[in-house]
């Protein structure tokens, strides 16, 4: 066994001793599961089986000049299917311009670690999303990341009142906070206190240097009108730096949408590796996605919820 071979296969066997190694589910061991209900699947409408869904979506693929590979990065192809997207979501979200990722990871990952300059802070919940992790330890705030308890208004106060007080920088503006939360943790199925987290940012931070960022992954489809999210169904679009929206959850589809400013949005296409490195959406993903908003825009969606609340 090579020296390689040897590390890595410690690491599995000590992850294996404390009951944590992760394995691929065995395809060949489930049976029929229709009359079950799965606990585990982020599939919350049943889009996924979902009959309209499926013919919406062939008819349209069948109608679409281009189906398959977009070809290249968003930068180097003409993605006249991605920008309408961009361009209905931006409108359906109400947010000034929106942009496209082919998933969330890449989306939270590409923003926090090209958005925070150098001397800014990033604050963040600590059952935040590995993608934030990873972003933010990317990013140039260096030595700059602090977490608060779960949800906790008290610690987070705590944190901000901290921090003003080491960093005058915060206190005259010249520097940004950046907080990330989500808006609703699947994990143990919370929700961020937004509004007080709002309240939190106009009390201290009167400069408006403090930005909050909220990944809707679990809420979109589900919580706001037509399912635009928590930040709608609070009010507080106007509150909030970036939105974070995927398509793989809910939604059945594979991609995601930061809503955004158009600044922000532009400085992304410079400098988001993730975004940039990449090849786009394919026209079929760009398709799927688009056909699952419409069941938003419809009303199905809004239906089906109810039915499974009751």
């Amino acid at each position: 066994m090579s020296a390689l071979d040897a590390k890595l296969a410690a690491a599995l066997s000590s992850r294996e001793q404390r009951q944590i190694r992760r394995r691929l589910p065995d395809p060949t061991s489930s049976s029929d599961s229709s009359s079950l209900i799965d606990f585990s699947s982020n599939d919350y409408l049943s889009f996924s089986s979902s009959p309209m869904l499926r013919d919406r979506f062939l008819s349209v693929l069948s109608e679409a000049p281009d189906i398959l590979g977009s070809g290249g990065s968003r930068l180097l192809v003409n993605g006249q299917a991605h920008n309408q997207l961009e361009v209905r979501l931006a409108h359906f979200f109400g947010s000034p311009t929106a942009l496209l990722f082919n998933s969330g990871f890449d989306a939270n990952a590409g923003f926090f670690a090209c958005i925070p300059q150098q001397e800014d802070v990033v604050v963040y919940d600590e059952y935040i999303h590995a993608s934030v992790h990873d972003g933010v330890r990317a990013s140039r705030a260096k030595n700059a990341q602090f977490s608060f308890s779960h949800n906790c208004i008290i610690s987070l106060r705590k944190l901000l009142l901290r921090l003003i007080d080491e960093r005058p920088s915060l206190v005259d503006g010249t520097c940004s906070l950046f907080l990330a939360v989500e808006s609703l943790y699947s994990m143990d199925g919370t929700f961020a206190p937004l509004a007080e987290i709002v309240e939190l940012f106009d009390r201290y931070f009167p400069r408006g240097n403090a930005h909050l960022v909220v990944d809707e992954a679990h809420a979109t489809g589900i919580y706001g009108p037509q399912g635009r999210g928590r930040v709608a169904q609070l009010g507080l679009e106007d509150k909030v730096l970036a939105r974070l929206h995927t398509f793989g959850k809910a939604l059945a589809a594979t991609g995601a949408v930061l809503l955004t400013n158009v600044l922000i949005r532009d400085y992304l296409l410079n400098y988001a590796r993730p975004l940039i490195y990449t090849t786009s959406l394919s026209n079929a993903n760009i398709i799927a996605a688009s056909c699952s908003f419409d069941m938003l825009e419809n009303g199905v969606a809004h239906n089906v919820t109810n039915h499974h609340r009751l």
